[in-house]
């Protein structure tokens, strides 16, 4: 019997998909058809259309197809992938241009400070003449 609080699941993630970061520059291991494809998300791309375009010139459609749509894969990865990085970079200009934003004269918070600035340049000679008198 199992003990309490044990689950038979011992995966990590616990079902959680993982972000692995930058997948453009990402090193990738593919068990194709034909054995291992390492590289990147293009050079895999590159490789297994390669391979399909053998394959298809000797006559062997299935395995073109099969290729093709590793290649496919890779292609919606790297896609995906060229999205997200687009979609941070537009956020993190509209943050960029937010706070670099100038304001206008008329967009500045007015401060009263009880008088008017007019006011404010005839108060010394107000002064001036009480003093002198």
């Amino acid at each position: 019997m199992r003990p309490p609080g044990k689950s038979r699941n011992r995966n990590k993630n616990n079902g959680r998909r993982l972000n692995p970061g930058n997948v453009i520059n990402r090193v990738f291991d593919s068990s194709g058809p034909e054995g291992k494809v390492r590289g990147t998300p293009q050079q895999i791309i590159d490789k297994y259309l390669s391979l399909a375009h053998d394959s298809q010139l000797s006559g062997d459609r299935v395995s073109a197809e099969n290729f093709q749509q590793h290649s496919e894969h890779y292609s919606r990865l790297l896609l995906e992938a060229q999205k997200e990085i687009a979609e941070k970079a537009s956020q993190q200009e509209q943050n960029n241009s937010l706070e670099g934003q100038s304001f206008k004269p008329s967009d500045k918070p007015s401060v009263d400070i009880g008088f008017d600035t007019k006011e404010k340049k005839d108060l010394p000679e107000v002064n001036q003449e009480t003093n002198s008198g």
